[in-house]
C-alpha cells in the first residue's frame, strides 16, 4: 500500500510511530503538532525536519495547504474539532488514525478491548492467556505500544491484543477484530465527545465492521454498554457477575461458567482469581469470554487466570509527581524488552539503565532512542559499556550513578512537567539485586521517598 501526500497530526508516541512507518510508503509526509518548534524535544524535532516535507509546529495549516494532502492521519490526542481537520472534512480528504492504518498495512488477527475502566488489566490478562496458549502475541494500543510500530513483519498468525480508546475508534473505517469487547461505558471524555451518547457511539465503532462469524463480548450489567451492543451484526456474547446467561459468561456457585449455546463449561473458581475486587471479577469474566470465543482452550484460559498477578514491574505506573510520571519496567532485562518500553513511553524520557553484563550489544538500544530519550542514567556493571555505546552514536546526555537511589534523585532534579522517568535496565539485576522484582520494588520505594 502506498500513498501520495500525507499529513500526520500529533507527535506523541502514536503519531511519531506512524511517521516512521508511513514515510517509506508515501511520496511525501508532513507533520503537525500543537507545540511550538522550540518546545519539541530536540532529537525528535531534528528527525522530523529531516524526514518530513513540512513541519507545522505550533500553528495549524491553512485551508489551501490542507487541500494539498490526500490523507490526514490523526493521533488520538488530536481533536477532530480543530479547524484544519474541518478543512479536510469539507474537502473530502480521507481522515483516519494510527489504529486503522496499522490494520490496513499489516497482517495478523485482532482482539480489541474498550471500555471506560478496566481496559489495561483485561488487555494484559488476555495477552498473557493468548501468549501462554502458544500463539505469537503482541499486546499493544492504548496500553502503551502503538499497534503500527509492530505490524510490519507480522504474519497472518500474529495475534494483536489491543486496548483501544474512544479517541482511536473515532477514526476507524475498516478495522474489524475477530473478537471485540466493551467492558463498560460511563461518563468520560465528554469535553471531547460532547455527550454520553456520542461517547457510547464512538465506543460502538469497535464492532462496526464485524460480521456474523465474529464476536462482541459485552457487559450485560452495564445498561449503556448493552444497549450500544444491540446494533451489532456479529454474535453478541454477554458477561455478567450478577445474573446467569443462556449464552455467555457468568458466575454460578462462586464459579465462572461459559454457556456456549450447547453446553456449559466451568472455567475457574472465583477464589482462584489473584487480583482482588468486583471490578476485577468483571475483567476476568470478560477475558474468559474473549479468549474462549477466540478459540483458546479452556485449560489455557484457566491456567492464565490462575497465574495472572496483575501488571507489576512491566511498564508499571508508580507515581506522578508534579506532572512527572515514574514508571517501573524492571522486568526489561534485555535489550529488546527495554526497547519496547522506551517505544511505549513515547518521548521526553529520562531513562535509568544498566546492571549485570550478559554480553549484550547496546547499539540497537541506543538507536531506539530516536528522539525519545532526553537523558540516560547508567549504573551497575554495564554503565561504562552503555555510556560508550551512547557516545559512539552521538548521544551525549549520559550520567553515571552508583545505584538506583541516586538515579531516582538525579532524575527527579532533571525532570520537568510532562517527562517520564523510566526504569528499564536492558540488563539483568544480578550483582546488585537478587532478581528484577527486588530491583523494581527498590525503585518504587525510592520514588515514594520523593514525596516524604
Amino acid at each position: 500500500m502506498s500513498f501520495d501526500s500525507v499529513l500526520v497530526a500529533g507527535m506523541g508516541k502514536s503519531g511519531a510511530a506512524t511517521v516512521k512507518v508511513i514515510r517509506d510508503r508515501a511520496k511525501s509526509v508532513s507533520v503537525y503538532d500543537i507545540k511550538k518548534e522550540e518546545d519539541i524535544e530536540e532529537n525528535l524535532r531534528r528527525y522530523l525536519k529531516k524526514e518530513c516535507e513540512y513541519c507545522f509546529f505550533g500553528i495549524e495549516p491553512d485551508e489551501d495547504t490542507v487541500k494539498k494532502f490526500d490523507m490526514l492521519i490523526l493521533s488520538p490526542g488530536i481533536s477532530p474539532k480543530l479547524n484544519f481537520v474541518k478543512y479536510a472534512q469539507q474537502a473530502g480528504i480521507e481522515i483516519t488514525g494510527e489504529l486503522e492504518m496499522a490494520y490496513r498495512l499489516g497482517k495478523g488477527r485482532y482482539i480489541a478491548i474498550t471500555g471506560t475502566n478496566g481496559k489495561t488489566t483485561t488487555t494484559s490478562l488476555v495477552g498473557e492467556i493468548v501468549e501462554k496458549s502458544g500463539l505469537n502475541t503482541v499486546v499493544a494500543g492504548n496500553i502503551g505500544l502503538p499497534v503500527i510500530s509492530e505490524v510490519i513483519g507480522a504474519d497472518e498468525n500474529t495475534v494483536f491484543v489491543t486496548e483501544v480508546s474512544s479517541f482511536q475508534l473515532e477514526t476507524v473505517s475498516r478495522f474489524s477484530p475477530e473478537v471485540s469487547a466493551i467492558l463498560n461505558i460511563t461518563p468520560d471524555h465528554l469535553d471531547r465527545h460532547g455527550s454520553l451518547e456520542n461517547y457510547a457511539e464512538a465506543k460502538g465503532k469497535i464492532f462496526k465492521n464485524q460480521g456474523e462469524n465474529q464476536y462482541l463480548i459485552v457487559n450485560r450489567d452495564d445498561e449503556l454498554a448493552w444497549q450500544t451492543a444491540l446494533s451489532a451484526k456479529c454474535r453478541v456474547v454477554p458477561f455478567s457477575r450478577k445474573t446467569e446467561q443462556d449464552f455467555g459468561c457468568f458466575v454460578r456457585d462462586e464459579k465462572i461458567v461459559i454457556a456456549n449455546g450447547k453446553n456449559e463449561i466451568e472455567i475457574i473458581k472465583v477464589s482462584d482469581i489473584k487480583i482482588p475486587g468486583t471490578h476485577n471479577l468483571e475483567n476476568v469474566l470478560a477475558a474468559c469470554g474473549i479468549c474462549y470465543f477466540f478459540g483458546i482452550k479452556v485449560e489455557d484460559i484457566r491456567r492464565g487466570i490462575i497465574e495472572f498477578q496483575g501488571v507489576e514491574h512491566r511498564i508499571e505506573p508508580v507515581l506522578e509527581i508534579n506532572g512527572v510520571r515514574y514508571v517501573n519496567d524492571s522486568k526489561g532485562t534485555n535489550v529488546d524488552a527495554a526497547i519496547k518500553a522506551v517505544e511505549a513511553m513515547g518521548y521526553n524520557i529520562i531513562l535509568i539503565a544498566g546492571g549485570y553484563d550478559k554480553g549484550a550489544d547496546f547499539h540497537e538500544f541506543i538507536n531506539a532512542f530516536c528522539g525519545r530519550v532526553k537523558h540516560m542514567l547508567v549504573l551497575g556493571a554495564t554503565k561504562e559499556k552503555l555510556k560508550k555505546s551512547a557516545l559512539d552514536q552521538g548521544f551525549t546526555d549520559v550520567t553515571e550513578v552508583s545505584d538506583i537511589g541516586e538515579a531516582v534523585q538525579i532524575a527527579s532534579e532533571l525532570a520537568v512537567c510532562g517527562d517520564v522517568v523510566l526504569l528499564s535496565p536492558a540488563c539483568a539485576s544480578w550483582g546488585m539485586y537478587d532478581n528484577f522484582e527486588q530491583r523494581g520494588k527498590h525503585f518504587k520505594e525510592c520514588v515514594q521517598k520523593l514525596i516524604k
